[in-house]
């Protein structure tokens, strides 16, 4: 019986039987229960938390009740038991757990019916007359190896079974699907267990003749054949040859087996005739035909795994004085390594094997040999060291790993062979730190070696010898894929250190010597200004610098200071990695001053100073450790504060450090409720209630706080950090079990603190006011708040819906489903699967019994069967109606609907579907996919005509056009076209296209869930026909449509659908994707009849789909087909006659080689074709065709980011260089080294030719190949010296005659000389450089000097010595001064001469510098005569030249109004190229210079200059920060006339957003330094001023314009409020430039907030008057709220306050947004209006300015002219309030769910207008109470309980507002407000 039918029969007996109480009956039925649950479980760490609890609940029944069973029933649970453990055969851990249970039923119960029962299922096996299936094959071995009878029996029926094993694997290789599946793995799995399990009982018919030996040859055979390579399946032949070997291991007697061991060696090697293998009494003939290396990679892999020692040290038969293991294995080994072979990772584990073994090894093998096994000049440790030092830089994933790996092991062997022998010298290692010295700090493989050899050189000789250890790991940390290496390095070194420090040290001496080495390095990498620097040292280095050295913390907060900038954050993550490692408060450390710098750092506007402040507080390794009272109470401000900030990582981080600070409340409380038994000291029972009570009540706050920003109209960063809070509590504080985390699931005993809390009225996470408003996040705008709504629903919320909230959802989602949004048809689709697994089922049909088949889920079936319905339905309206189709049946979300339906939804597909409904679900997708792609080509018969030959983006639009036009009754628009599309061009085009894409992703997925489950069943839904149309359905798809959309998205499905076919067993199956791709090649050789262009479509991409879906462990033979087809067609010649309109086949199989090459799948496969795929793109450049031109780029382009591997510096940090020195590079692509030098040579010997000066000669090849060699990494020494040969031919290109080739050679040469030549190479180019009287090639001569300058920039150090070499290229450098000056006619020449002698300046002497200073001085003021080439490159270099002398900068500066214009250009130029000026004289000289041209350059017609000129003033005026100078007072009056011009400009919008932008910042600080006793001027300037700024403002504003409104307001709107502090206009000006700051703090770009910020945090820090001259930037958030507390302090009685505060109300009109939300209600247009600014939120803003708005009543309780204000206001809207509060009134949500309130739940204008209302209303109501003279509008207590009524009863409805708004509504008092404000405010930022 099946497990099913056993459960029920086994619970039917114990249900019916009468059991006396204490017999264990219902435990034994809770035990059924949890195998059932276990056995339906489709997820593995389901089944085994079911079987951990059953395996309890069998130890709860004693012996005596398993003994009082009946017999029947014993015997059902034993084949209970045994059933569910074949089913898991697949989970050892789970058939462990039965086994277990099955060993509690034989010890306790009978052994013998538990042993009958399993050889019944044994015999099954072995008795059976047909070949060992999978299944059976998977039971035997699970009976072997996880059950303990299972192992007995198979000891009872070894042979009987080897017999079967013998018969199944030769049939298996018969097979060509079987031989390269799962079920011929597994047969050889078996073979390896019994021979390593039963090995007792196989050695003797292995060793011994005897009658039986048939069936192990047989068997011996088989994985012969096998490993030599009838198998492709890689994985399959590795543990083949581990069989072997283990086979060879079962000898009891050595001789024999080291013969055989050499025996299965020479199998190995070779050969072209048959080979005799013997093992023992065995012998097997092995065909010769394998010749790969994976034959050899497993015979050796398995020959080092399995052998024991002594055969490893046999000696070769022939000869005495070999070993197996050194003079056998090692050769295999090193030439698998040396081969380039797609198993390169596999080779390196073996050597890595090999080298353990040998270490294992040794001292037998000196006993053998007396002699060394390492000498320094052995061959053995130079051909060890060749191979790891040449592969430490694989681009193969692992390759480089093991490499350091065996590195690691080869120095531990070298060592022990050293101490072995005395030798003290040990002159290998110091060889080794030299060489390894000497590779650039680029190079990633330098750290791990370095890090092996430490132990063996110790720190003090390592640190002498590389002093750079600092400067390069600063430059790695701050590179990402060097990083955790180069911390590993530290790591290192500071653990060397603490081992070599004397033991007699204390922690802090140890901690003084770490500071004196490591804490400047690592002070400056924590308070650096690079971002991946400052994360990676904190991340990496903290930790273990803590681990080894815990009082350097002291040493650390020492150096620090937290108002310097960095410091901060340091700080910050100092203590927070202090307090995880070492567990220590870190409050104590700076006593009080601690949490001072806490809330600093937690109100900080820099994220990562947050972020790390909140680890901080938030951190603990001991997860009971409860937060004190402090934490908590910094926490419940923090958080509220940083609901909206924009980085995603932040709320990432936000997220686990409060579910980190929750688990410690949870586990606390916890530990405290169970009293902390065993503890000697409890605590009071009153201490442990204020626990208790602080615990629960934080996430009882916590619980609510996320669901008051939920609502429609907040931010999508305010939702989304909500919902992951809310996440964060479910998942701590709630009882479910999450199967899908492998940890921080709820403790067991959750239910004890959870009952705490409920008894206390808290916890209430799951009411219906929170269901609903989770609900309307279903239809939110982003599709991550609308997934994460739903799994917070379907993950904690009640299993099932209440009928009506189901009923509205139903009706909802049908909607939706029918939207042309699709967006909207999303929203449905997630509704209907919500719905599925949440709802009752209420099908009549179905309660009926008429449509469901037993077995299946009935409400899940006719789901789908509607779902279906409805998408034939929408198939007949487009075949008949294709515009009416698309507007109101656009099948794309029935289609969406489906997919989460079938594959999101169901556990067990086969239960909801049968193969009826298959079919006709590829019929409609069939019929639907052949409409579209119809409608997209304009004419059916065409389409069928033309198949694989997709419209162009102009065909499909005018097939849409003419659809258009058809069905409006051949109408034609009489005016021209126009650009836009229409409204129903638009819906027909996204219908087509969304439809076809959620086609192909269901189709696939549809077809690979169906055959996964169909492995555990002996059934397929998918007929093998049906699965060929499914192939047919795709290629149309992606050969007949070009949408990029509908291509990309279709390809997942189609990667699904391939990799599902080809992982079948099912050789039929594996043969449709290798018949595809068979097609697709065709379709590339095919001569096309129209062009596609767009790279060949989606044809290349079919094509990598099924190459992708390849099984990796396979030999990829249709990739090897592929590639060769490809590469053939493309190196095919094109036709003379070619039609440039059509696309080429040999065209559209480059672009196909490339979009191979890009794949993430295939990259590192497709490498053992990089060479040939190299060669053929650079020789197609040269091809007539310009489109094969362009693909042969775009392939190199691509080939070379795959070949290169990882850049070693970013582009912000240098040039573009990769981690592959030269000499890698060569050495893992061999055929590229003489075809790229032959290609330079050409071109270097046509550059040398006496006319190639005449005339241009291209080669389109040597450009790509210069950049080429370029990006590989320099500085690595070469030490098979075959690169010099490319040295020659790079030195020739100098003179080539295009610019571009001169200076990218002068790059390529760095990279291509070893370091050592540096020198010597440039003083061979220096001595070619010419006399002023010789002839000369100007373009030779620039390029030697740019080769000279790449070789210096590279050669020289800050710290280098003064060699000869080097004075005399700076004596022949300054020989040459000639060319820097006129007497050398090129300025490009002269340009690149001054760059080299500025480089050279500390070198030369000063009469030179002053000669070459002069010269240059006369000619930049010399007349310019006509246009000179390079004059803009000539004056860079000149500039940089000069102003390097202080002297000659203020001579060149003060000549400013002399110099011409084209120099004036080059000076701000260069000035806006300064990263800063570090003298203030020359600043002040520069700025006074540029303050008197000002004028005149703001004249000038150019917009470039006025717009670069203003830039660089801003420069030089705000370099540095500091305090503006005071203008001279000759110049006021230029300067007051400027920025009358510059406002002029900005109020008419002359000159374009970026000089506008600059404009608007030189004028405010030009404006910030006008006199004081311009009273009246400045006076009328500042109302411009400030009107501009409040024009520039606004949202619609260009972005550049907003963001210097925050420079304007920092630059002059602080000195200006701080000027104006006594003077009667300081309200006014306040008032606007603060309301200024509040818009741009509610901008929607972040830097225009965080300048807003930084104006906030300038005021704050100027009105404090502090000491401390630099700022800490606040964040946005706490800006807002001190601009408002500033503006309530300052100008609270000023006219136009209550104005200027309600203006950032919301509009309270609810009437009118109800009338709105029907018109809403019938739109079915494609697209709506978006929001100018989408980070506003005006319900939070409402929230923020209430309090002010009471605070403000208060203040105007006395009579005065604001009470006349307010009172004003309150009678001229009260009447509008009420009117607005009855509509809300009026609602009255029903009991029930209504579609009209679901609608108005989901509208973010009716939650604005509400909070503008209620925030309005609150105020009035204040001002009723305050104001005796309006309280006849409305009576205060009824006012009070009509807002409470009105708020109670939405809030029960799902409308949560913010805190603050909640509670002074509730409470209608400002008090309580004060009281809670610093908890529940949440701030907009």
């Amino acid at each position: 019986m099946s497990f099913e039918n056993l459960t029920k029969t086994l619970q039917g007996l114990l249900i019916r039987e009468d059991l006396t109480p204490g017999n264990g009956s219902k435990i034994l039925q809770l035990f059924v229960n949890k195998l059932s649950e276990s056995s339906r479980s489709s997820v593995k760490r389901s089944k085994e938390r079911s079987l951990d609890e059953a395996v309890q609940l069998m130890r709860q029944i004693s012996e005596e009740q398993l003994h009082g069973l009946e017999e029947e029933h014993q015997l059902l649970l034993v084949r209970l038991l045994l059933s569910l453990q074949l089913e898991m055969v697949n989970i050892s851990t789970a058939c462990r757990k039965v086994d277990r249970m099955l060993q509690h039923l034989a010890e306790n119960v009978d052994q013998h019916l538990v042993y009958k029962e399993t050889l019944h299922i044994f015999d099954s096996i072995v008795k059976s007359d047909q070949v060992l299936s999978l299944e059976d094959l998977q039971r035997a071995c699970m009976f072997l190896e996880d059950s303990a009878v299972g192992r007995r029996i198979w000891l009872e029926s070894c042979v009987p079974m080897l017999q079967r094993l013998s018969e199944t694997l030769p049939a298996l290789l018969q097979e060509e699907s079987q031989r390269d599946g799962l079920i011929c793995y597994t047969a050889v799995k078996v073979c390896l267990q019994v021979f390593q399990l039963l090995w007792s009982e196989v050695a003797p018919l292995v060793w011994e003749e005897n009658g039986s030996k048939e069936a192990i040859q047989r068997i011996l055979q088989a994985l012969m054949d096998i490993l030599i390579g009838q198998c492709c399946n890689r994985d399959t032949r590795l543990l083949a040859g581990t069989a072997v070997a283990m086979l060879i291991n079962t000898a009891s007697q050595s001789g024999a087996a080291d013969a055989a061991a050499w025996s299965l060696l020479q199998a190995a090697h070779p050969t072209t005739q048959l080979f005799q293998l013997t093992v023992g009494v065995l012998q097997v003939q092995c065909n010769p035909a394998g010749k790969d290396g994976v034959k050899r990679l497993a015979l050796s892999r398995g020959l080092l795994t399995c052998c024991r020692s002594h055969i490893l040290l046999s000696p070769n038969p022939n000869s005495l004085q070999t070993c197996l293991l050194l003079d056998g294995l090692f050769p295999l080994v090193s030439n698998l390594c040396a081969e380039k072979q797609d198993c390169h990772y596999f080779a390196f584990e073996v050597l890595t094997l090999w080298l353990r073994r040998v270490k294992e090894c040794v001292d037998d093998i000196w006993k053998a040999t007396g002699a060394r096994l390492l000498p320094d000049d052995s061959r053995l440790l130079q051909k060890l060291t060749d191979i790891i030092w040449t592969n430490a830089e694989s681009p193969i994933d692992g390759v480089p790993e093991f490499a350091s790996s065996a590195f690691t092991l080869l120095l531990n062997l070298y060592a022990m062979d050293s101490e072995q022998f005395c030798d003290t010298k040990r002159n290998f290692y110091f060889i080794l730190l030299e060489r390894l010295l000497k590779l650039p700090w680029e190079a990633k493989a330098k750290y791990h070696r370095l890090c092996a050899l430490l132990p063996y050189v110790g720190t003090d000789l390592m640190l002498n010898q590389y002093s750079e250890v600092s400067s390069h790991l600063l430059k790695c940390l701050s590179t990402n894929h060097l990083s955790p290496c180069a911390a590993e390095f530290y790591k290192c070194l500071i653990q060397q250190q603490r081992r070599e420090s004397p033991a007699s040290l204390s922690e802090l001496e140890l901690a003084g010597r770490w500071a004196k080495s490591w804490q400047p390095f690592l002070v400056e990498a924590l308070t650096s200004d690079i971002t991946l620097l400052q994360n990676n040292s904190s991340t990496h280095l903290l930790p273990c610098t803590f681990q080894v050295f815990s009082s350097a913390v002291h040493h650390l907060l020492a150096s620090l200071n937290p108002n310097k900038p960095g410091h901060l954050h340091a700080w910050a993550c100092i203590l927070s990695s202090y307090r995880a490692i070492s567990g220590c408060s870190p409050w104590a450390l700076q006593e009080s001053s601690t949490f001072l710098t806490l809330e600093l750092a937690l109100g900080a506007a820099d994220d990562k100073i947050r972020l790390a402040a909140l680890n901080l507080l938030c951190c603990s390794p001991k997860t009971r450790d409860v937060p004190s009272t402090e934490e908590m109470k910094i926490l419940k401000e923090f958080i509220p504060e940083n609901l909206n900030c924009e980085s995603s990582p932040f709320r990432q981080h936000l997220q686990a450090a409060v579910r980190r600070f929750l688990v410690r409340i949870r586990d606390g409380c916890l530990a405290h409720i169970r009293g902390e038994k065993g503890k000697k000291k409890n605590p009071s029972h009153e201490c442990r209630e204020n626990i208790l009570e602080q615990g629960i009540g934080f996430v009882e706050w916590l619980g609510q706080l996320p669901y008051s920003f939920l609502s429609p109209g907040h931010s999508y960063q305010r939702k989304k950090t909500a919902l992951l809070l809310l996440s964060a509590v479910l998942e701590t504080c709630t009882d479910t079990w999450s199967p899908d985390k492998k940890k921080g699931q709820p403790p067991a005993n959750i239910g004890l603190l959870i009952a705490c809390a409920r008894q206390r009225g808290q916890w209430d996470f799951f009411c219906r006011a929170k269901q609903l408003l989770l609900l309307s996040c279903l239809e939110d705008s982003t599709n991550e708040i609308r997934e994460l709504s739903a799994t917070i629903l379907l993950k904690f919320f009640p299993p099932s819906f209440p009928a009506d909230i189901a009923e509205v959802l139903e009706v909802r989602s049908s909607q939706l489903l029918r939207s042309p949004r699709v967006q909207e048809a999303q929203m449905g689709a997630l509704m209907v699967k919500i719905l599925l697994q949440k709802s009752g089922h209420r099908c009549d049909d179905c309660s009926l019994g008429l449509s469901v088949n037993p077995g299946r889920n009935p409400k899940a079936f006719c789901v789908v069967r509607d779902l279906v319905k409805e998408l034939e339905e929408h198939y007949l309206m487009a075949k008949v109606d294709m515009m009416v189709s698309a507007r109101t049946r656009p099948i794309h979300g029935v289609l969406c609907a489906l997919q989460r339906c079938l594959l999101e939804a169901a556990d067990d597909i086969c239960s909801i579907i049968d193969r009826s409904l298959i079919t006709k679900l590829l019929d409609l997708l069939e019929n639907i996919s052949l409409l579209l792609l119809a409608v997209l080509h304009g004419d059916r018969e065409a389409f069928v005509a033309e198949k694989y030959a997709p419209p162009s983006f102009c065909d499909m639009g005018n097939a849409i056009s003419s659809l258009i036009s058809q069905q409006a009754g051949g109408d034609q628009m009489d005016e021209e076209d126009c650009i836009l599309l229409s409204e129903e061009h638009s819906l027909v085009l996204t219908c087509c296209w969304v439809s076809l894409k959620e086609t192909g992703i269901f189709l696939g997925s549809l077809v690979e869930k169906v055959l996964k489950e169909s492995k555990q069943r002996s059934e397929c839904l998918w007929a093998k026909d049906d699965l060929r149309r499914a192939s047919e359905l795709f290629k149309d798809i992606l050969l007949n449509c070009r949408h990029w959309g509908a291509v990309e998205g279709c390809c997942l499905g189609f990667t699904k659908f391939c990799t599902s076919l080809l992982s079948s067993n099912d050789p039929d199956l594996q043969d449709i994707p290798a018949q595809i791709l068979k097609e697709g090649l065709q379709v590339v050789q095919s001569p096309r009849s129209a062009s596609v262009t767009r790279r060949a479509a989606g044809l290349p991409i079919m094509i990598l789909c099924v190459l992708s879906a390849e099984e990796a462990s396979k030999a990829r033979p249709l990739l090897t087909l592929s590639m060769q087809t490809l590469l053939e067609q493309a190196r095919r010649p094109v036709d003379e006659n070619w039609d440039q309109t059509l696309d080429l086949p040999q065209v559209c199989a480059v672009h196909t080689l490339q979009a191979l090459v890009r794949g993430a799948v295939l990259g590192a496969i497709v490498l053992q074709f990089a060479p040939d795929v190299a060669i053929l793109s650079l020789t197609l450049l040269r091809s007539p065709c310009w489109a094969m031109r362009n693909a042969a780029l775009q392939l190199y382009s691509s080939l070379c980011s795959r070949m290169l591997g990882q850049r070693s510096s970013s582009v912000e940090t240098g040039p573009i260089q990769h981690s592959m020195s030269p000499a890698a590079f060569f050495f893992h692509y061999p055929p590229l080294q003489p075809f790229l030098l032959g290609e330079l040579r050409e071109a270097a010997e046509h550059v040398q030719r006496p006319t190639a000066g005449a005339k241009l000669h291209l080669q389109p090849s040597l450009y790509p190949i210069l950049t080429l060699l370029a990006q590989l990494q320099p500085g690595v020494q070469d030490s098979s010296q075959m690169l010099l040969d490319y040295l020659p031919p790079l030195l020739q290109l100098s003179a080539s005659p295009i610019y571009s080739v001169r200076r990218m050679a002068s790059i390529a040469l760095v990279a291509m000389t070893p370091p050592s030549g540096y020198m010597d190479l440039i003083v061979k180019l220096t001595s070619q450089l010419p006399g002023p009287q010789e002839s000369l090639c100007h373009n030779r001569l620039h390029g030697q000097l740019l080769q000279i300058k790449a070789l210096l920039e590279r050669a020289l150090c800050p710290d280098s010595a003064v060699s000869a070499d080097l004075c005399e290229v700076v004596s022949r450098m300054q020989a040459s001064m000639w060319l820097g000056t006129t007497a050398q006619r090129c300025l490009l020449v002269r340009a690149v001469y001054l760059s080299v002698a500025e480089s050279l300046r500390r070198h030369s002497c000063d009469s030179f510098l002053l000669q070459l200073s002069d010269r240059l001085m006369h000619d930049l003021y010399a007349p310019q005569q006509g246009l000179e080439i390079g004059l803009a490159s000539f004056h860079q270099e000149a500039l940089e030249f000069l102003c390097a002398d202080p002297t000659r900068a203020r001579q060149i500066w003060e000549n400013f109004s002399a110099a011409s214009p084209e120099l004036r250009l080059s000076m701000v130029t260069w000035l806006l190229d300064k990263q800063s000026l570090h003298q203030a004289d020359m600043k002040e000289l520069i700025q006074r210079v540029l303050q008197l041209n000002l004028k005149e350059a703001l004249l000038d017609d150019s917009v470039d200059y006025r717009t670069k000129y203003l830039a660089a003033l801003v420069a030089v005026m705000t370099d540095g920060g500091a305090a503006l100078p005071p203008p001279l007072s000759d110049t006021e009056p230029c300067l007051l006339e400027c920025l009358h011009l510059l406002l002029q400009d900005l109020e008419v919008q002359k000159g374009g957003p970026e000089f506008l932008s600059q404009a608007l910042y030189a004028a405010s600080l030009l404006f910030s330094q006008l006199s004081s006793n311009s009273t009246s001027l400045k006076a009328s300037v500042l109302q411009r001023w400030c009107g501009i700024l409040e024009i520039q403002r606004a949202a619609e504003a260009p972005e550049v314009l907003r963001l210097v409104c925050g420079d304007a307001l920092c630059a002059a709107g602080v000195p200006l409020i701080n000027s104006l502090r006594e003077h009667s206009s300081l309200p006014v000006v306040m008032m606007r430039l603060i309301n200024t700051g509040l818009y741009l703090l509610q901008d929607q770009n972040q830097q225009v907030r965080q300048k807003a910020a930084r104006f906030a945090s300038l005021l704050h820090h100027s009105r404090r008057a502090e000491k401390q001259s630099s700022v800490c930037i606040m964040q946005v958030n706490r800006a807002l709220k001190l601009l408002l507390d500033l503006l309530l302090q300052e100008c609270w009685d000023s006219p136009g306050m209550l104005e200027l505060l309600l203006s950032h109300l919301p509009q309270a009109d609810i009437r009118s947004v109800l009338r709105g939300a029907s018109v809403r209600e019938g739109s079915s247009s494609l697209y709506e209006q978006d929001e100018v600014n989408v980070f506003a939120e005006p319900s939070i803003m409402s929230a923020h300015l209430l309090p002010y708005l009471l605070q403000m009543a208060e203040k105007s309780s006395q009579p005065s002219a604001l009470a006349e204000t307010l009172t004003n206001w309150a009678m001229e809207n009260a009447a509008q309030l009420m009117d607005n509060l009855s509509a809300c009134e009026q609602l009255q949500p029903a009991k029930t769910l209504t579609p009209s309130w679901l609608a108005l739940l989901v509208d973010p204008c009716f939650h604005s207008a509400l909070c503008g209302l209620l925030t309005r209303a609150a105020f009035l109501h204040h001002l009723v109470k305050t104001f005796a003279c309006i309280r006849h509008l409305w009576d205060p207590l009824k006012m009070q309980m009509r807002l409470q009524d009105v708020y109670s009863l939405l809030s029960q409805s799902g409308v949560h507002l913010p805190p603050a708004l909640t509670v002074v509504v509730n409470a209608g008092a400002l008090p309580l407000y004060k009281e809670q404000r610093g908890a529940d405010q949440c701030d907009l930022g």
